[in-house]
């Protein structure tokens, strides 16, 4: 009798977990056995621990090795998200520190290339567990797929001379970024176990992930970690700013630090040590666009990126950057010409009105071409220049595309002019359009199926090319083409150019003593 049941204990089980979700052979890692599910081929493991949770004493301290545990760890959920004021798929927690890895390795003999994905949302926002952050279509292209995530918010970026006094090099407020290292650290130590190549690793991320890749670029701690990088508007090449704008959001450590002074005196606390016992739900979170943000401190980032770059002083991996059409449609506030010239001469001063010329309003309404200003300045100009810099002074290759998948509205359509908004791109390189637009036509099915094709490319050999998708170029001054995905992959030049050469115009400007007095308003 004990015979006959056991094949209906096997189909119980495949039926309870779902045919596509058996179990897979454990692993074994630096801090004990994980394991994961099997799903359509794919081995997945979800809510890998890469270091120690950060609470209590750990609040606002560098990440820590991850402890070791007995016994086998079920990772087949995803852990919670980095406490902040949204409410991410999986729940929030300060407890936070897990990656996730989609891998189509077979066994730990094979060396497959790795991409890891570093989520964006202002560094106040984000979650591994969002469903278009799914790795399983990139996966099936021949790379392991690793998520990371990482503390946002005043949890993780907060500065405070209390909080540099402790640090053993006197700097305080990048604990983000420092996160994603520790999380490229525990990937260098133990990714072969899962069939991934340590020595084949590409980070891509979109905005505030983008711009986390270029400073991971530029940072020294980050040297030897990864060997391609991925920027999806992104890139942090302004100079540092006491009122921070979209492009210019860097503070220095001193800034950053009386800024923080401030934060623990409106947490009606009287220390740091007071700080850490306040429940992260009852922190001020500071949600605003300069509220969080990486900066220059000295140690994780040494220096403004753009000198760095213009010294040849970064990490030279091949690159592959870009931005979207219509950027400024989501950042964008001004509703009229007037609100437009106004804010465009606050931010600018004596470079405003070559910038209206540049980023011209009609009469009546703020169009495409003004919002291009919000799109250069915190995106485009950034991509260019840094596109520009390293081919210059380094050796990799240098990639560089621009997004422009979108319907033509009709001129009597609300969005008649508009492009492609921010954060559109993510969905079409995950592949997950199903989860997104509704509605898909067979152009955006090429495009996403593009790239897919030549972000996983990229991953495996430095270079987005390969069979099955058209040609790109790599960039230079010298050869300066541009892939444009949308309607088709097609290559084309810099948008925008001679507008681009205004807006630099500007930031070599507020390098010189004149701009620096300028910006300390």
């Amino acid at each position: 009798m004990k015979a006959l049941y056991l094949p209906i204990a096997i189909a119980l089980m495949v039926f309870m977990t779902g045919c596509s979700k058996l179990l897979p052979e454990q692993v074994k890692i630096e801090q004990g056995i994980v394991q994961g599910t099997i799903e359509d081929s794919l081995r997945v493991f979800r809510g890998i621990p890469f270091a120690a949770p950060p609470v209590g004493d750990l609040r606002w301290k560098a990440p820590q090795p991850a402890p070791e545990w007995e016994g086998i760890k079920m990772t087949t959920e995803f852990a919670p998200a980095a406490f902040q004021g949204g409410n991410p798929p999986s729940g929030k927690s300060e407890d936070c520190l897990y990656l996730n890895i989609w891998t189509p390795a077979k066994s730990d003999k094979e060396r497959v290339p790795v991409l890891v994905w570093i989520y964006g949302g202002g560094f106040s926002f984000g979650s591994t567990s969002d469903p278009v952050h799914n790795g399983e279509h990139l996966a099936r292209k021949g790379v392991v797929l690793v998520s990371i995530a990482y503390r946002v918010g005043k949890l993780g970026f907060l500065a405070h001379p209390e909080l540099s006094a402790e640090n053993p090099d006197k700097v305080s407020g990048n604990y983000g970024l420092l996160d994603m290292i520790a999380g490229l650290q525990w990937i260098r130590k133990n990714i072969a176990a899962f069939g991934g190549d340590p020595g084949k690793v590409t980070i891509f991320g979109e905005s505030a992930g983008a711009i986390a890749v270029s400073m991971l670029c530029a940072s020294p701690l980050a040297s030897g970690l990864f060997h391609g990088a991925i920027s999806q508007s992104g890139g942090s090449f302004g100079p540092t700013r006491t009122t921070t704008y979209p492009g210019e959001n860097m503070k220095t450590l001193q800034q950053a630090e009386q800024e923080g002074v401030e934060y623990v005196r409106n947490a009606g606390a009287a220390s740091i040590a007071d700080l850490r016992k306040i429940e992260p739900d009852k922190l001020p979170m500071g949600m605003g666009m300069g509220g969080a943000w990486p900066i220059v401190d000295g140690v994780v980032i040494p220096d403004d990126q753009y000198l760095l770059y213009e010294a040849g002083k970064y990490n030279d991996v091949p690159i592959l950057v870009g931005y979207n059409s219509d950027e400024g449609a989501s950042f964008s506030r001004e509703r009229s010409p007037e609100e437009y010239f106004a804010g465009v001469r606050t931010r600018y001063g004596k470079f405003a009105d070559d910038l209206i010329k540049a980023y011209p309003a009609s009469e009546t309404s703020v169009p495409k071409t003004a919002r291009d200003l919000s799109r250069d300045a915190a995106f485009g100009w950034q991509t260019w220049i840094w596109a520009r810099l390293q081919s210059r002074t380094g050796k990799s290759k240098v990639f560089y595309y621009y997004f422009d998948q979108h319907p033509d509205y009709p001129e009597d359509s609300p969005r008649y002019g508009y492009g492609s908004p921010h954060g559109q791109d993510v969905a079409y390189v995950f592949m997950h359009l199903d989860k997104s637009k509704p509605e898909t036509t067979e152009s955006d099915l090429e495009i996403s199926e593009a790239m897919g094709t030549y972000w996983t490319n990229f991953a495996k050999y430095g270079d987005p090319n390969g069979p099955g998708v058209p040609e790109w170029p790599a960039f230079s001054d010298a050869n300066p083409q541009v892939m444009i995905l949308g309607p088709t992959p097609h290559i084309g030049s810099v948008q925008s150019a001679e507008s681009l050469e205004v807006l630099d115009r500007y930031f070599r400007w507020r390098r010189t003593e004149e701009g620096k007095e300028w910006a300390r308003y």
